[in-house]
């Protein structure tokens, strides 16, 4: 993800606010750089709930298994900021998603994707997509969706 190939606010579909909270503020004077991942996976829960409703956070079946976050300006506390989320490929087992986190006033402050992998948490073992949440994916977001390729999934 190279900041001059961001996506625009009209690529996502989904927007979550979340605010800065005064602990997540560290000796810098800014967010702490784990606090974008926070960030990220509050608005990820909403989104989840939106595509495959799912509102129970205790009925979520997927795991993290890679995160990149990029950092383009200081979080700074107070604000309520506007952390958008989309889907941009589903694999077999996987699916990616992307990340804008805005300011309150629109300042792009961090961008990040990861790649989430659906769990049995009974089996203990990644599970396959069904063509139903693959299809669910696609209408929220409006298109169809690449077929991410899995090293290990």
């Amino acid at each position: 993800m190279r900041p001059d190939h961001e996506p625009s606010d009209t690529q996502f579909h989904f927007e979550h606010r979340v605010p800065v909270r005064f602990r997540d503020i560290d000796v810098g004077g800014h967010a702490h750089h784990s606090q974008a991942l926070v960030y990220m996976e509050e608005a990820r829960t909403q989104y989840w709930g939106q595509v495959a409703s799912v509102d129970d956070p205790a009925r979520i079946d997927y795991i993290l298994a890679e995160a990149l976050v990029r950092y383009h300006e200081r979080i700074l506390y107070p604000d309520l900021l506007r952390v958008q989320v989309r889907t941009t490929a589903v694999g077999r087992t996987s699916f990616e998603l992307e990340y804008r986190v805005l300011a309150g006033d629109g300042r792009l402050l961090a961008s990040g994707r990861t790649t989430m992998v659906l769990y049995d948490y009974t089996e203990g073992r990644s599970r396959r997509i069904p063509d139903e949440l693959r299809a669910r994916f696609e209408a929220f977001e409006g298109r169809n969706l690449p077929r991410r390729r899995e090293r290990d999934a």
